[in-house]
């Protein structure tokens, strides 16, 4: 004997299938938007590292003018990376510009939303700063192509106000 669902039943199943679908279209979609995918937490709260199986990892941290903040954890097999490498490896959106001391990052993770020049007179600017323990930061003297991250370390970059002494970035998530 053969049961059939009243079509009130069917239809509202229907739907909820739909909707089901479009929900897990829209989570992926943003996840991905975000340089993120849902499974990339670990049971810590951390974010889970970028090439994770390699021998050695070292972070990349940004901090915007309105406070929020990246990080990334990025692995890396030989004994040191270059700075701009390991930046290139996070992810993270950036342009840059050379200058008198070297590679200057001028945008990054789309802020500001265009510019002319990494340092514009009277705006805000991209400090770089450099972390050798992974909790103590230094404002670096060079540019980015001058940097070489070894395991533990971090690059870290503020957005900067022009009135501001720069300060530093959070320190690096640890994991």
């Amino acid at each position: 004997m053969e049961t059939r669902q009243p079509p009130e039943e069917f239809e509202m199943r229907k739907h909820l299938i739909a909707a089901s679908a479009i929900l897990a279209a829209t989570v992926t979609l943003v996840a991905a938007a975000c340089g993120g995918n849902p499974t990339t937490q670990t049971a810590t709260g951390s974010a889970a590292c970028i090439n994770a199986s390699a021998s050695h990892k070292a972070h990349v941290v940004v901090e915007h003018l309105k406070g929020s903040s990246v990080d990334r954890c990025v692995g890396f097999s030989g004994d040191s990376v270059a700075g701009l490498e390991l930046l290139k490896q996070s992810g993270i959106e950036y342009s840059s510009q050379k200058t008198s001391f070297g590679t200057a990052i001028c945008q990054v993770d789309n802020e500001p939303a265009s510019f002319s020049s990494c340092f514009p007179s009277g705006a805000p600017f991209w400090a770089l700063w450099v972390s050798t323990d992974g909790t103590t930061w230094k404002i670096s003297d060079v540019g980015i192509d001058g940097v070489t991250v070894t395991n533990g370390e971090a690059l870290g970059w503020r957005y900067t106000a022009p009135d501001a002494s720069p300060a530093p970035p959070p320190a690096p998530k640890k994991g």
